[in-house]
């Protein structure tokens, strides 16, 4: 295989992280002794150490860093970790030390790897890809950045012919990959923190399309210009493999599928939105091109149940509807305000809305502002600073954003408000959105929404 191979224990600092959590899965599933740090519970951590990986939290040298031996233990850490006592120690003693990236990237050498990049709808691509994988016998390896409804997981194993990665633009991480197919969903603006400018996330994007070894084998959403050969896809308009006839048939979308040389009628699809389906045709283009034949894709489609917080939606007895959806990003945001107003153009929409960054918020302010005016009504929480300081970011606060926002009905509070906050208002449809701890608010909102009495509306 490779280097790794020489590793019999593997230590992750920053092990609760999405992608973290995926590749200390995938050891573990390989049989080796996988175990690390994180700061703080969540409901992964529990889910990875109830599969037997041992977790602590606590920066501590205890007796179990203390017996690794450094000549039989690799250890991982994620650039979100800074300053660390564990890590410290495992410097100065000698350990081998490699960024997730890295680790991913050797992984990737060995495989027939499938990389999906993108600002947008890697996520979902990726999953969708390996959902389909596993449903053709293909034998992968699955590294997702989301949940996925269907594996439980956001890891999933059936083998190590080919791996299938989410790859991340964030730190320039997918330069690292080695892919032999490749998608790029979008090349929008975001990470500018780490860029500086969209010209520079562009020539990030256009260097990873660079590392597939085959114009036949990179697929490349129809109008992204990514300096080289590639195959285009697209809906409602012609491109190397694109989709059309969308139509809605109770919450189901259907479509037909166009290669360069056949089309195939009347795939079922759950996933609302339009840029849904672009990424549900990339995927069936890269499958069939892998020799999967279409009935199996249709089943495997049709079977597809997404990835949480991807537009998870719930609607109730007495006609409240609860989406909960990960968009950080003004393109995303509009993406699901978009897909709601479009199946429910009467329904009141309250959107409660986490910024994320403090370098985002300040640099897509007056997008972020126009998104959030689709709703009806707004709670604006403070932002989540995930890996930023607030005081390197003066006056960049989500009262400076909500003064942007030309809506009526607007209101900033905190994150342990905000439930309070929600049982006051009057609406149809409630949008839980952000990708920070935003998502402790969903257990709550769960068990309350069902219990509020029947309410007579009109269904669209």
């Amino acid at each position: 295989m490779s280097i790794l191979n020489q590793y019999q224990n593997f230590y992750f600092i920053g092990i609760g992280g999405i992608g973290m959590s995926a590749l200390a899965r995938y050891f573990h599933a390989n049989g080796k002794n996988v175990l690390g740090y994180d700061k703080t519970p969540t409901k992964l951590t529990a889910q990875i150490g109830f599969e037997g990986i041992d977790i602590t939290f606590d920066d501590v040298i205890d007796e179990k860093i203390v017996a690794l031996d450094k000549e039989s233990t690799l250890v991982i850490y994620t650039p979100a970790i800074k300053k660390l006592s564990i890590l410290d120690y495992l410097t100065s003693e000698g350990f081998v030390i490699l960024k997730r990236a890295k680790v991913l990237g050797l992984i990737t050498e060995n495989t027939d790897c499938i990389a999906v990049a993108g600002t947008h709808g890697k996520t979902t691509t990726s999953t969708l890809i390996a959902h389909l994988c596993k449903e053709a016998n293909l034998p992968s390896s699955a590294f997702l950045g989301g949940i996925s409804e269907n594996f439980k997981s956001n890891f999933d194993y059936n083998g190590n012919q080919f791996s299938v990665v989410e790859a991340d633009e964030y730190d320039r991480s997918f330069l690292n990959l080695s892919p032999d197919w490749a998608v790029v969903t979008s090349i929008d603006a975001d990470h500018l923190d780490i860029y500086g400018d969209r010209v520079q996330i562009e020539d990030g994007f256009r260097q990873f399309a660079a590392l597939v070894p085959n114009d036949n084998q990179l697929f490349v959403r129809k109008g992204i210009a990514i300096g080289r050969a590639h195959k285009t896809y697209a809906v409602n308009e012609e491109a190397d493999y694109y989709s059309d006839n969308l139509r809605m048939d109770h919450d189901k979308i259907y479509f037909d599928f166009h290669t360069p040389t056949q089309e195939v009628d009347d795939f079922v699809w759950e996933i609302p939105g339009i840029h849904n389906v672009e990424n549900a045709t990339v995927a069936l283009a890269i499958l069939s091109n892998l020799g999967v034949d279409f009935e199996t894709l249709k089943k495997a489609i049709a079977s597809f149940k997404g990835i949480k917080r991807r537009y998870t939606k719930h609607i109730f007895d007495n006609g409240k509807i609860y989406i909960d959806d990960y968009a950080h990003h003004p393109t995303e945001l509009n993406a699901v305000i978009g897909s709601i107003k479009t199946f429910y153009p009467t329904k009141k929409l309250l959107v409660v809305f986490q910024p994320h960054l403090f370098s985002r918020t300040r640099d897509f302010a007056e997008d972020f502002a126009r998104s959030l005016e689709n709703g009806d009504d707004l709670l604006l929480l403070d932002i989540y600073p995930a890996r930023e300081l607030q005081e390197n970011f003066e006056g960049v606060t989500s009262a400076w954003l909500a003064e942007k926002i030309e809506t009526e009905n607007k209101e900033v509070c905190t994150l342990q408000e905000a439930f309070d906050k929600i049982k006051e208002r009057d609406f149809d449809i409630l949008l839980t959105v952000g990708a920070g701890n935003i998502d402790t608010l969903y257990d709550p909102i769960m068990e309350w929404l069902p219990t509020l009495e029947l309410k007579i509306n009109n269904e669209n």
